[in-house]
């Protein structure tokens, strides 16, 4: 494992934690790219305003998505964040790559923000209970901005 950046937490649990943050960091990557593929191709009434939201969405996940990778490193390990490694490791299903109306776009992806959502709460858990409250807080302010940014998509359901 390269050098840790930390102190106070053992090898063991460092180990541990870095699991996490590269299991959590493959689902925002995959995440990032559902919003991208949502911008490029939605079409429909309220299409400037969501595919303007999807722009900040998507930098609010890049956010998250160096937060966590940063994290890895700091606990001494390697960010494993890369395409292909998201493609093999990701549990999300792929996002369909054909859709066009606004509604489906929607619909597909506060589907998947509440799934992120949800894993990222459960990684919080589980890093408060392999000793790291640090990643703890750092995947519960991560969480937050998951459920905003679920609430500002999917309100938009109803368009």
């Amino acid at each position: 494992m390269p050098e840790a950046f930390v102190a106070g937490l053992d090898g063991q649990t460092r180990e541990k934690v870095i699991n996490i943050l590269n299991d959590n960091l493959v689902e925002m990557q995959a995440l990032n790219m559902a919003v991208k593929q949502a911008h490029w191709n939605l079409k429909g009434p309220g299409f400037i305003g969501v595919h303007e939201l999807l722009d900040d969405v998507a930098a609010r996940l890049r956010d998250g998505i160096d937060t966590i990778a940063e994290r890895t490193v700091i606990l001494g390990g390697y960010a494993r964040g890369t395409l292909e490694v998201a493609a093999d490791k990701a549990k999300m299903t792929a996002y369909p790559v054909e859709l066009t109306e606004l509604k489906d776009h929607v619909a597909e992806l506060k589907s998947r923000f509440l799934s992120v959502g949800e894993q990222i709460r459960a990684a919080a858990s589980a890093a408060e209970e392999a000793g790291d409250g640090d990643t703890e807080d750092l995947f519960v302010e991560i969480s937050r901005a998951l459920d905003k940014d679920a609430w500002f998509i999917g309100a938009n359901g109803t368009v």
